[in-house]
């Protein structure tokens, strides 16, 4: 290699470091200092959303997006910086983009329920609700599903897509329910004597909340009954036991008072010609 070819080799070299090595050497400070800046703005937004009480499970997800985009910027902005086209980039990220969430669009949808879930707070973990064909307790809400523990112990896990766009009734938001009989007896057996031994029955249970009062009246004159409805307003977690107990007393009472509760039947009149 002569002496004009080494010189050649300097002076490229020489225009390569001029023209892009300013530019690498940028590229680099603007990546140190866009991941300081990027993990210190994660950082407050932690500590803003324990301070909100944003429930835990949805706080990993929130500062992961928000650090996830954040850094893409960052890398977008890096590229151009130092001179690459982002036109085409830019094109296949969007492409691919659009590629992963077709693929994924069942799981995004329960991902965004689950989001819409833990923000809004329709239901928590403890609460007995009724979803998508299903009673039970909430056992646990994750950011793709719910689980549920049925009365008796199996255990229902139901997408969070759905469950977030379905109808759902909350047993638990509010300390009071109301509890509701139908109690039949026959036709010929004393009325007023049936209402007062169910007055009874309740008045003498503590469970039975006294405001509002206890309500019984003849609702129907059906087939082969006479038939009261019954409600009373109890505290949440008494609702079972007393709506059960109460069926118990009521046959017992009706027993030891003969007051009968009648079945079904059908009575066959033949007329002869």
């Amino acid at each position: 290699m002569n002496t004009e070819e080494l010189q050649s080799y300097f002076t490229m070299a020489y225009d390569f470091i001029i023209e892009y090595g300013l530019q690498l050497v940028g590229a680099v400070i603007a990546l140190i200092v866009g991941l300081f800046i990027i993990k210190s703005l994660t950082n407050a937004l932690k500590n803003i959303l324990e301070k909100k009480n944003v429930d835990p499970s949805l706080r990993p997800f929130l500062t992961g997006m928000f650090n996830m985009v954040l850094k893409i910027l960052l890398m977008v902005s890096i590229l151009g910086m130092v001179g690459i086209e982002m036109t085409s980039f830019i094109a296949i990220l969007g492409a691919a983009s659009l590629a992963v969430g077709m693929a994924l669009s069942g799981t995004l949808q329960n991902f965004a329920g689950g989001v819409i879930i833990l923000i809004f707070k329709p239901f928590k973990v403890g609460d007995y609700i009724d979803a998508q064909g299903y009673s039970g307790t909430v056992n646990a809400i994750s950011i793709i599903n719910t689980i549920l523990k049925t009365p008796d112990n199996k255990t229902i896990i139901i997408p969070n897509g759905p469950l977030s766009t379905g109808s759902l009734t909350n047993f638990s938001t509010e300390p009071k329910r109301r509890v509701d009989w139908t109690v039949g007896i026959a036709y010929g057996d004393n009325v007023d004597q049936a209402k007062e031994v169910m007055f009874n029955i309740l008045n003498n249970d503590t469970r039975v909340l006294k405001d509002p009062a206890p309500f019984i009246a003849v609702s129907a004159l059906a087939d082969s009954s006479v038939n009261f409805t019954v409600r009373v307003w109890v505290n949440a977690s008494d609702y079972w036991p007393l709506f059960f107990e109460f069926n118990e007393q009521v046959y017992k009472r009706f027993n030891e008072e003969g007051i009968n509760i009648p079945f079904p039947q059908m009575d066959v009149h033949v007329h002869k010609d």
